[in-house]
């Protein structure tokens, strides 16, 4: 016998979540075999930063890959999905160097690399698991039995092998080029790792000069060309770099300046001569004056004029930002800042500076330090990638690797179309070193071990590469080295190609194409059949979530709840910039603190969100509270179905049986229970429908409503009557018939719910397993929800004829409710209505169910064929021949309510107003999240049917005085 006490009163994540995940683990299930001859389904975790801690992005992200992989695990295929971490170069960097300065006040060339090194793996080995900690507290069924760091001995042998054979191969090669330095972490960063920020800035005109001349200034009159002149004006935002200029260039075609072009300039304040240049790629005409100052060392434009023209380069700014000769002696040794105040200073006294004008422009600032970015001339490492990219397009183009969303090839293949040598060298310590032996002839010799001796001259004191590779050069070979490349294993061959990619639009070239790539040249194979693309998660006002914003939502505090007092003690011990605005947002966004969630409301609300249209989607504590009371509503359901299956044999029931022969000797079926069971075959087919197509949302919404619309709100209400007993009398004593309804209603009960749990569990695996485990089941299932089969629609259970008999019993009853809230009446009193049908089939339907359409409606009903109009009563229309008529006489004032009425009318037009004012706006539906706009459309749709029936009703009032 099966009691209440099954489960606990409230469904506590606390208690269920660590019973589950140990039970899980202990069990292996969530290890792939490779030598099991199923069907392989294969995906690899994006691998989080060994620094990081779980965010909502990861959460959104890895939920719906769990939701595949358990998915795919109950359909009996092999699946595995791979975990491991990053070791994340820049990051580890400045965290680590950070505190060395707070707690010592050392740098890491204080420490030395050795020790540095020493340190940064004892920080790995206390610190580095933390996230995938986390992840497990989120229940995702990796295969931690495999889990990989990029810097683990193996990775360690593929990274070395690939960058051997590339350099073998003429892909990998060493060249002085234009890079980004960032001066605070002291190396190259990529142009993606530079963030483009509008600042307020300074334009300063400065003359130029021309050497031998002598004569009034030379620049652009409001578009028109002084003639003669005995200097140049240009423009720039960085007067420090003139210091290194080495030309000034003007358009060959500009009239102003096309006589000058072969003479020269006198540099202010350093004195050199430099040439005057034509280049029609720099110069513009109409730009500033159409005459600009050229640094080949310290722009990347300016390089490739440099380029061009044969100019000489002479860097003035060293890595650490500091002015260097062969800069004028008194700016050596100042930096960048200093300098340009010192340089406009002695412009301005010289009498060299002309205008300063206030720009706004868009300064390049590194990702992880903030500083600003100095473009340097350095010799690195580079891979040429157009050889690799052009692979890539040929495959997404034949349709080896999809995108969703679709439109999100057009960005890869702009990247691949557009795409330049990748500079792998990272003037970094903790990373993979460039198995690089450089020797003081100049030979360099690419091997895995230190060699004995130079290949050129025999000397044996080689010196290895000091630099490290790219993070994203060990993440490029992911798919294949955590399986064991170079070597061929049976784990290569089983799981690679991957079947999925999930990931963020972010990243779609730092880290897609760059596997797209390498998985191409080393296997010949694409690394991933699909490549599905998260939107990004905002705040409700569709603002990126930021620590420094205090606008997060922390996954942890939602799995264990956190006070308000806690959350803005948070802010104390970070102190992050602005505190005060923070802590306002926090107090704003959660005034009442973050309640205990669990994982399973953060799963199914992430889950819900429409990831798959790209672009952002909005998340509030609200609406994962929605999902909170969800799984709270199928917890009570459950209880209340347990404690109602007393003397149910599930061995001895057999739902397809039971549909066949509604009216066996030993169950009875009734609609309800048909409609139940065939709407639980649609929602099945819908949900593998849409997983299938990656539309996690479309699956989750199908299970919500019919969890919660469906099968809580109408089955169960319907089920009550034939489970309740009456009081003193036990369930032997019920007559055959009884005892025969009752025994079908406990079969579908306990069949929907079960078949629900399997439906639920990917999306919601701790509920879920909790439930399933306390249900009467038959015995040959395994011991575990998620590794029983995931269900199949069966068109045996497709009752057309029982789904539409329900749909009138709920059309009838929800009419009833609405006519009873639109004249304020309360939804408890029961009142007596006239339901008129013209329809003989209709009329059967009803007379047959009018016992559901009372007890749902909370109403009395008289089934008639019809009559004259009842002055003062309210009417609702069901279908083609089905009128309900509601006497309101005694019920209402009809003063009062004629007011109320009217003032819900202008409430609803201004709404409408208001909605179809801003849908109105091309601006906001075009730069809106696709949710927002569906959003605002259906609340149109609503309260137009609103003020539709609140007209309705003030005219019943109107004909009833």
């Amino acid at each position: 016998m099966t009691t209440s006490s099954a489960l606990s009163k409230q469904y506590d994540p606390s208690d269920v979540e660590p019973r589950w995940r140990r039970f899980w683990q202990e069990n292996g299930f969530f290890h792939a075999d490779d030598s099991i001859g199923k069907i392989p389904y294969a995906i690899t975790l994006p691998p989080p930063n060994v620094t990081g801690s779980l965010h909502i992005g990861h959460a959104l992200g890895s939920t719906l890959q769990d939701i595949l992989i358990r998915w795919k695990r109950m359909q009996g295929f092999n699946a595995m999905w791979m975990p491991g971490t990053d070791h994340a170069s820049i990051a580890v960097h400045v965290l680590l160097e950070k505190d060395l300065k707070r707690t010592e006040n050392k740098t890491r060339f204080d420490l030395g690399r050795d020790e540095f090194m020493k340190r940064a793996w004892a920080w790995k080995e206390r610190s580095g698991s933390r996230i995938s900690e986390q992840e497990k507290l989120m229940g995702f069924s990796l295969d931690w039995e495999r889990e990989r760091f990029t810097m683990d001995e193996k990775s360690n042998r593929s990274v070395t092998e690939a960058f051997i054979r590339l350099y073998q191969e003429g892909l990998i090669y060493r060249a002085k080029r234009m890079i980004n330095w960032d001066p605070a972490s002291q190396t190259v960063v990529s142009d993606l790792e530079v963030d483009s920020v509008d600042e307020q800035r300074s334009l300063w005109e400065i003359a130029y000069p021309i050497a031998g001349d002598a004569g009034g200034a030379i620049a652009g009159n409001a578009g028109g060309a002084i003639e003669g002149g005995g200097e140049i004006i240009v423009a720039t935002t960085r007067p420090e770099t003139m210091l290194g200029d080495t030309a000034v260039a003007v358009h060959p075609d500009d009239e102003r300046y096309k006589h000058l072009i072969g003479k020269f300039v006198i540099l202010p304040l350093s004195g050199r001569k430099v040439p005057i240049i034509g280049d029609g790629i720099l110069a513009q005409m109409e730009f500033g004056t159409g005459a600009v100052k050229v640094t080949p060392a310290h722009d990347p434009n300016d390089y490739e004029c440099g380029e061009r023209n044969g100019l000489e380069v002479l860097q003035v700014i060293d890595l650490h930002g500091i002015i260097s000769a062969p800069a004028p002696e008194k700016y050596v040794g100042m930096t960048v800042d200093q300098a340009r105040k010192a340089v406009v200073e002695d412009l301005e006294a010289s009498g060299a500076l002309r205008t300063i004008k206030p720009h706004k422009m868009a300064v390049g600032r590194s990702q992880r330090s903030g500083v600003v970015i100095e473009p340097m001339l350095m010799e690195q490492w580079w891979v040429k990638a157009k050889p690799f990219a052009d692979k890539a397009i040929a495959a997404v183009q034949a349709g080896k690797t999809t995108f969703i969303p679709e439109h999100e090839t057009k960005t890869f293949m702009h990247w691949m179309t557009n795409i330049r040598d990748w500079c792998i060298s990272r003037q970094l310590w903790w990373g993979h070193r460039i198995p690089a032996w450089h020797c003081a002839c100049g030979t360099i010799m690419v091997v895995a071990e230190q060699p004995k001796e130079c290949g050129s001259c025999g000397n044996a004191d080689m010196k290895q590469d000091e630099d490290i590779l790219d993070t994203w050069f060990s993440s490029a070979l992911w798919p294949f080295s955590t399986l064991g490349w170079p070597d061929k294993t049976r784990a290569l061959q089983t799981f690679y190609p991957n079947n999925v990619l999930v990931t963020g639009p972010d990243i779609i070239f730092f880290w897609v194409a760059r596997m797209m790539m390498f998985g191409l040249h080393f296997t010949g194979k694409v690394p991933f059949k699909t490549v599905y693309l998260t939107s990004i998660v905002t705040d409700e006002t569709g603002a990126k979530m930021s620590k420094t914003k205090g606008n997060v939502i922390d996954p942890l505090q939602i799995l264990n709840g956190a006070t308000l007092e806690s959350l803005l003690e948070r802010v104390d011990i970070e102190k992050p910039p602005d505190p005060d605005a923070i802590k306002k947002t926090i107090k704003k966004n959660f005034a009442k603190g973050i309640p205990q969630m669990g994982a399973d409301a953060l799963r199914f609300a992430l889950a819900r969100l429409n990831t798959s249209s790209g672009g952002r989607i909005r998340l509030n504590l609200d609406r994962i509270e929605e999902n909170r009371n969800f799984i709270n509503k199928l917890w009570n359901a459950s209880r209340f179905a347990l404690y109602n299956l007393d003397g149910y044999d599930a061995e001895r029931f057999d739902a397809a049986l039971a549909v066949r022969a509604p009216a066996s000797g030993s169950y009875t079926l009734g609609m309800a229970d048909r409609w139940i069971l065939s709407r639980l075959q649609a929602v099945t087919a819908e949900v593998t429908t849409a997983l299938e197509a990656f539309a996690f949302s479309d699956a989750a919404n199908a299970i919500y409503h019919f969890v919660y619309d469906e099968f809580c709100d109408w089955y169960i209400e319907l089920a009550k009557p034939h489970l309740r007993q009456p009081e003193g009398e036990n369930v032997s004593d019920l007559d055959a018939a009884r005892a025969a309804r009752r025994h079908g209603v406990q079969g579908v009960l306990a069949t929907v719910l079960e078949t629900t749990m399997r439906l639920l569990h990917p999306f919601a695996p701790f509920v879920t397993e909790e439930i399933w485990q306390k249900l009467p089941k038959k015995s040959e299932l395994p011991n575990s929800l998620m590794v029983t089969m995931f269900p199949h629609s069966d068109p045996t259970f497709i009752d057309p004829v029982a789904e539409a008999e329900m749909q009138l019993v709920q059309d009838i009853a929800v009419a009833c409710r609405m006519l009873k809230q639109t004249y304020n009446v309360s939804p408890a009193q029961p009142i007596a209505v006239e339901l008129r049908v013209t329809s003989d089939t209709t009329r059967a339907t009803v007379e047959r169910h009018l016992a559901a359409i009372t007890d749902r409606g909370r109403i009395t009903a008289t089934v008639t064929a019809g009559g004259p109009p009842v002055p003062g009563s309210a009417k609702a229309i069901v279908g083609a021949d089905l009128e309900i008529v509601m006497p309101l006489g005694g019920l209402i004032d009809p003063a009062v309510e004629t007011a109320r009425i009217a003032k819900d009318i202008a409430r609803a037009d201004k709404e409408i107003a208001s909605i179809e004012q801003r849908l109105g706006k091309a601006d906001f539906v075009a730069r809106s999240p696709a949710e927002v706009v569906a959003e605002n459309r259906a609340r149109l749709v609503e309260e137009q049917a609103k003020r539709v029936r609140l007209l309705e009703a003030l005219e019943t009032l109107g004909a009833g005085q």
